[in-house]
């Protein structure tokens, strides 16, 4: 049994290069939709995705013919009072630079830390797993959910940003941890 882990395509926000969340429920562009049509991706049996428009989009070009089941806690971080901004808008604040020298740590200003992002992401994997069986399945999501979830369970071992990906790319991960990278 495999896991397909794969961020969904990209947005305008993305290549803005903008803090998309769980409070912008933005679609697919049209170049992010051309990208994942060009992909290739393993079969699966079951679909597993974000209710964010993004993922949901995603889901349906890549596995039209399976009904994705939804998953609340698969959404986006809530990035708080950084949600939609760039570096170029945030640079200067007190506050961002606080968070970058955190090295992410801290949690965003009137949202999310990365350890309550992570740990939500990885209970909702770890409540699905049991109603996976056998079956292959695809998880369509947020990059950060990927890493969270790679961060707890790929073998060998790494840290979080470790596991970053673009959009339209993933892993696929084997109940013993191994894994390898897909994507476009």
């Amino acid at each position: 049994m495999n896991w397909i882990l794969i961020r969904h395509g990209m947005t305008q926000g993305n290549m803005e290069r903008r803090y998309v969340g769980c409070r912008t429920d933005e679609p697919l562009c049209e170049a992010g939709i051309a990208k994942l049509k060009e992909g290739t991706y393993p079969d699966v049996q079951k679909v597993y995705t974000s209710p964010m428009r993004r993922c949901l989009e995603t889901a349906a070009i890549l596995y039209p013919t399976i009904k994705a089941e939804i998953i609340p806690d698969f959404r986006e971080c809530d990035f708080g009072e950084f949600e939609y901004k760039n570096y170029e808008e945030l640079n200067g604040r007190a506050d961002y630079q606080a968070w970058i020298d955190s090295g992410g740590e801290l949690p965003f200003p009137d949202g999310e830390s990365r350890a309550e992002f992570a740990a939500r992401s990885l209970a909702a994997f770890q409540s699905i797993r049991q109603d996976a069986g056998d079956e292959d399945c695809a998880l369509i999501v947020h990059g950060g959910t990927i890493m969270s979830i790679m961060e707890a369970m790929a073998n060998p071992r790494g840290n979080y940003y470790d596991f970053q990906v673009k959009n339209g790319c993933g892993y696929i991960l084997k109940e013993d941890g191994s894994y390898t990278g897909i994507g476009l």
